[in-house]
């Protein structure tokens, strides 16, 4: 089939089957029809905010029936929608903002967004040709609209829109490790063949979609299943055990999990784990934050190599890899080929491309080349004069361009002049059935420039003594941490990564407090 834009393809499956079941949230099913309904009604609530075509629409909402309703709603206007977290605090939401500059604004009070304001019931008609049911854009006024959640637009037509494209599909708020607010503006365009296959899966499969929407990856694999004609069942928190049961109730074909979920639901018991019926699976794959190799080979034994895959890449798409369980055993450690056309070197200190099996910077080159897959606001990329680009990972390559994944480079912590990767000190300790996260960092020391430092977030009490000799069964001596660190909060975000730079930047700050006082 040829390309469609994204509203049209949920128009399609409304007409084609408008009884089947789109979305799945807290017990409530939303079927297509309905869908399509709602995010025509929504459209037009938007554009009466004065959302067009071209526009960004930053949408502060939880997973939900609400934020499936305005993704599609921005994209029958032609918009781009540009989630972030409803619980953002107030300070890094306004920076943000600044960045993004959207027309409308969806989730927060009113009066918690700079200059905005709330949808005047006054103003002239349409501006959408063919729709003169579409009001046109307020007057001129300072800041964003601003749509409270719970908003209401059941007032509105639900007839269909005029066929629009978004020339970029959607904007994803992306701190990397050094927490500063970036947005990468993804320019897929919002269109797509709706009879193509997903992971392997014909069109009208079904996914497990436990973390947030405003994260690229859960945004993704929703948004490619719903465009497909198929059932996604969305989680609002993620729980081991109910991520489980909804996989066993709604006979679900994929599942979607960063590491820490992974190791949430290995560490349930193992009676609660295994009463859950998961042959519907085809494939679970992990993406977003590094996989213990510990922990792969567990989910490997247990559900069978075919099924545990890894996708490794960014919101820039720049790179991207792809590895069955299958291929991993064959190559431990590994995160797979570079997919969809991309090519991979890795690079040293002088910009020189690494032979076989030497750690350096892991870039990418898109088909399109250089800038064809996304632009920033708020930052710069990190390119090489000949157009290669990196994320900031570090890795090798083998023979048969297989990418291995060390760490980042700004978490690398030299200690003693050896380097140790963060990564790999985390898994070793994760390992250990009382620990549900880790963040390995390095603080400063006088006589080796960096000792390793453990933060631990412990699932039950246990003693520095045993932690660090289940370490020393697992690694040489000089990776295992100097001093442990328990606490009871956790460390990683809702994408299972950890913001290494600021947990160092608070205990650094500690130290000195210590030495001054």
């Amino acid at each position: 089939m040829s390309l469609v834009s994204y509203g049209r393809a949920l128009s399609l499956h409304a007409e084609r089957k408008p009884d089947s079941v789109a979305l799945v949230h807290e017990g409530k099913a939303t079927r297509y029809a309905e869908l399509d309904r709602a995010a025509n009604r929504l459209a037009r609530l938007f554009a009466r905010c004065g959302v067009d075509e071209g526009d960004f629409v930053t949408l502060a909402l939880p997973n939900g029936r609400e934020f499936v309703e305005a993704l599609f709603a921005c994209w029958k206007l032609g918009a781009t929608p540009q989630p972030v977290s409803p619980r953002l605090p107030r300070a890094e939401r306004d920076a943000i903002l600044a960045l993004v500059a959207p027309k409308l604004v969806v989730g927060p009070p009113v009066d918690e967004v700079p200059g905005g304001h709330a949808l005047s019931s006054r103003g002239n008609r349409s501006s959408l040709p063919g729709d003169r049911s579409l009001p046109a854009s307020p007057t001129a006024v300072v800041g964003p609209a601003v749509l409270e959640a719970g908003f209401d637009a059941s007032g509105e037509s639900d007839a269909p829109l005029p066929d629009r494209v978004s020339r970029y599909r959607m904007a994803i708020c992306s701190g990397g490790s050094t927490g500063r607010p970036k947005v990468v503006v993804d320019h897929i365009p919002a269109q797509c063949d709706p009879e193509a296959a997903f992971h392997g899966q014909s069109p009208g499969t079904s996914i497990l979609v436990p973390g947030p929407l405003y994260h690229s990856a859960p945004l993704i694999n929703c948004l490619s299943v719903l465009l497909g004609g198929g059932k996604v069942v969305a989680m609002s928190r993620f729980d081991a055990a109910e991520s489980l049961r909804l996989i066993e109730e709604h006979r679900l074909a994929l599942a979607i999990f960063v590491p820490t979920m992974m190791v949430r639901i290995w560490k349930l018991p193992r009676a609660e784990r295994e009463r859950f019926d998961l042959s519907s699976l085809v494939r679970v794959v992990s993406s977003s934050a590094f996989l213990p190799e510990w922990l792969r080979r567990e989910w490997i034994e247990w559900i069978g190599p075919d099924r545990v895959w890894e996708a490794y890449g960014g919101s820039e798409r720049i790179v991207g890899t792809l590895i069955s369980g299958r291929e991993w055993l064959a190559r431990p450690g590994s995160v797979g080929r570079v997919s969809e056309g991309r090519k991979i070197r890795i690079v040293g200190p002088d910009g020189e491309t690494l032979p076989v099996g030497e750690v350096g910077d892991v870039y990418g080159m898109p088909p399109g080349g250089p800038g064809s897959t996304y632009h920033y606001l708020g930052a710069e990329p990190r390119r090489l004069p000949d157009g290669w680009e990196t994320l900031g990972d570090m890795g090798y390559l083998d023979e048969d361009g297989f990418l291995y994944l060390v760490d980042r480079r700004t978490d690398l912590v030299i200690t003693g002049g050896a380097n140790v990767y963060p990564a790999e000190v985390e898994g070793a300790i994760e390992a250990h059935p009382a620990v549900l996260a880790c963040a390995v960092i390095g603080l400063p020391d006088d006589d080796l420039g960096a000792v390793v430092h453990a933060i631990v977030h412990l699932a039950q009490p246990i003693g520095e003594d045993e932690l660090r000799r289940h370490v020393e069964a697992r690694l040489v001596r000089y990776k295992v941490p100097r001093s442990f660190e328990f606490v009871w909060e956790t460390l990683k975000d809702d994408a299972g990564k950890v913001r290494r730079a600021a947990l160092r930047a608070e205990r650094v700050a500690a130290l000195e407090r210590a030495k001054s006082g």
